[in-house]
């Protein structure tokens, strides 16, 4: 905490004052030059995003994340503030964080001509200095700019007219800071006016009165270009004064969106907990086929947030098999993740097809999807034509979510080959029964994704019925094999 506590002492020490978005620039350079990481935590965004938000701070403009949701918008927006001093001195008692050398309100003139060197001085850390707003459409121009209080009027003996009986709203509490609003065109029309005419001109009407309010403040908004239709719109004046318009997007590959999700998801337990590469990278394949699959809204998207709660929801899943059985380690199988289907479900928007399916079928179906092609990446070339044969000899196997590994492993053992050739591309002790349960049933999920074994709703495996094997398509035999199921 700097020693300055009155205005002559931060005068005799030198300190210079900037505005924020030249603070701002300043402190990204500082940082850059030293190799700094920017927006630590933030994925996939290095050659993307990222450029343009240091080009946005370095040309010192406002700016719009456009993305949909689950791409990290809000939490880069909440970062600007590492480019911020660490701490800045306003005039002590000053809503608006006044600036001691140049005060911007009423109270802070005043307070100056009447104290002169020996106004208080207070340091404002730099998370103070960042208001957020999530945009809704009763929001008021009283919420944002401010409103007359007629308390303060009385109390004071002023005037309404007089600028110390405004309350101040949310953006002029955030002068010498950062102001962000999340889902702009949820924002009704008449209050954009208001957020553009603070930013090109310094001024605004509260309740009649002309205010001048030359703010010092970086404004940063969010927004998803797709709802624009249907919940509100940016105002063409206001999209001409936001300087930089960023786009966001979602992981590019599997491997960058397991990353994201293991840095983001809570998968610390009491005990020791191993979650497979095949489980991570089934349970990211769930996500980019609920993106690309035509019965899924488009316009809301598949967040990041759903590959995150699976996760956490398979991982429970497989911690409660472990509470049941005394097994000191956690692995998930193929049957935590549908275990998990009420983590994803209410994550995804349904287009008409969708709807009449259900959310659980179709989340069923993408399972069985992003196993098949998860399979294909690790067991390509390898024969598990014995195995399949076994089943259609009439030979079933159950494996319960809530079996044991040595239960599991003495059915496994029944299924020829099967054991052996799942070794085959995966690197880990047979004796490791936890995670070899978990191989063997990812190798059955893949047999059942190429349809060459079924699937029973009770998560057993056995042959596939003729009538199964005549349809076409995955999708088809899974509302067959779900038929009255909800």
């Amino acid at each position: 905490m700097p020693n300055e506590r009155t205005l002559g002492e931060l005068r005799t020490s030198g300190y210079v004052m900037r505005g924020v978005k030249d603070e701002m620039r300043s402190n990204l350079i500082a940082k850059m030059r030293s190799g700094e990481r920017l927006f630590p935590g933030i994925l996939g965004y290095e050659e993307t995003v990222i450029p343009q938000l240091v080009n946005a701070i370095l040309s010192k403009h406002n700016l719009i994340l456009l993305g949909l949701r689950g791409q990290a918008k809000s939490r880069i927006l909440r970062q600007f503030t590492e480019l911020l001093d660490d701490e800045i001195p306003i005039i002590a008692g000053s809503e608006i964080n006044d600036n001691p050398f140049s005060p911007l309100s009423a109270y802070g003139r005043q307070t100056i001509e009447l104290h002169g060197d020996e106004t208080k001085i207070d340091w404002v850390q730099r998370d103070n200095r960042f208001v957020e707003k999530l945009a809704t459409p009763d929001v008021t121009i009283a919420d944002i700019i401010g409103d007359v209080d007629p308390i303060k009027a009385a109390k004071g003996g002023h005037l309404l007219s007089d600028e110390l009986t405004i309350h101040f709203g949310l953006l002029p509490r955030a002068n010498r800071g950062i102001f962000a609003i999340n889902e702009l065109p949820d924002l009704a029309g008449k209050i954009q006016v208001g957020l553009f005419n603070i930013m090109q001109e310094g001024d605004v009407q509260i309740k009649g009165y002309p205010v001048r309010l030359p703010l010092d403040v970086l404004l940063v908004f969010s927004a998803n270009p797709e709802d624009y239709t249907a919940r509100g719109k940016i105002i063409t004046p206001l999209k001409d004064r936001i300087g930089a318009e960023v786009h966001t997007h979602y992981p590019v590959n599997v491997q960058l969106s397991a990353s994201i999700t293991q840095q983001e998801a809570w998968t610390e337990r009491d005990a020791v907990v191993s979650v497979p590469d095949f489980i991570s990278e089934i349970i990211e394949q769930i996500a980019f086929e609920a993106r690309d699959d035509q019965r899924v809204e488009k316009r809301s998207g598949v967040s990041q947030r759903f590959s995150i709660t699976a996760l956490e929801s398979a991982v429970s899943n497989a911690e409660r098999r472990s509470l049941m059985t005394g097994e000191t380690e956690i692995v998930p199988r193929i049957s935590d993740i549908y275990a998990a289907l009420p983590a994803m479900t209410g994550k995804m928007e349904l287009e008409y097809e969708g709807e009449q399916i259900g959310a659980a079928r179709l989340a069923k179906d993408l399972v069985k999807r992003a196993s098949g092609v998860i399979f294909e990446g690790f067991f390509l070339g390898i024969d598990f034509e014995r195995a399949v044969q076994w089943f259609e000899q009439g030979n079933k196997i159950l494996l319960s979510d809530t079996a044991s590994a040595d239960e599991c492993v003495l059915l496994l053992e029944s299924v020829p080959d099967l054991i052996e050739s799942t070794l085959v591309p995966l690197d880990f002790n047979k004796k490791d029964k936890a995670r070899l349960v978990s191989a063997c049933e990812f190798v059955l999920e893949g047999l059942y994704a190429q349809n060459k074994i079924s699937r029973t709703e009770d998560g057993g495996f056995e042959a596939v019925t003729k009538a199964k094997r005549d349809r076409r398509g995955m999708i088809y035999e899974d509302l067959t094999d779900l038929e009255g199921y909800n």
